[in-house]
């Protein structure tokens, strides 16, 4: 029995992990395509900070990556930047990948 509770912990501690590095990949994610848009719209500075953020809120309102799919798509089209969202999805699923090698490169603590 002891050995089953031990696989218990294992799994439980290894879905914590999991979901913990999603999280982290993701808001990495999505400060990069912040970036990137931004960059595309003009802005610089304390501006594009100001877009990361509100870009990571935006990922808050719905399960999946739609919510921020349409905020960027959506700011894209005020400022003029005409761009089709297949290429604001193809640079999310590359920030992403950016976004998990950076952290599963980075020194454990």
């Amino acid at each position: 029995m002891a050995g089953f509770d031990e696989r218990e912990k294992g799994f439980e501690k290894k879905f914590a992990h999991d979901a913990d590095l999603k999280f982290k990949a993701e808001s990495r994610r999505n400060k990069m395509l912040a970036e990137w848009a931004g960059g595309l719209m003009g802005m610089s500075g304390p501006e594009v900070e100001d877009y990361v953020k509100a870009v990571r809120k935006a990922d808050l309102a719905e399960k999946g990556d739609a919510d921020v799919i349409r905020k960027v798509m959506k700011d894209l089209g005020d400022k003029g930047v005409k761009l089709a969202e297949a290429d604001v999805v193809k640079k999310m699923h590359e920030f992403l990948a950016t976004a998990v090698e950076q952290i599963e490169g980075a020194p454990k603590t």
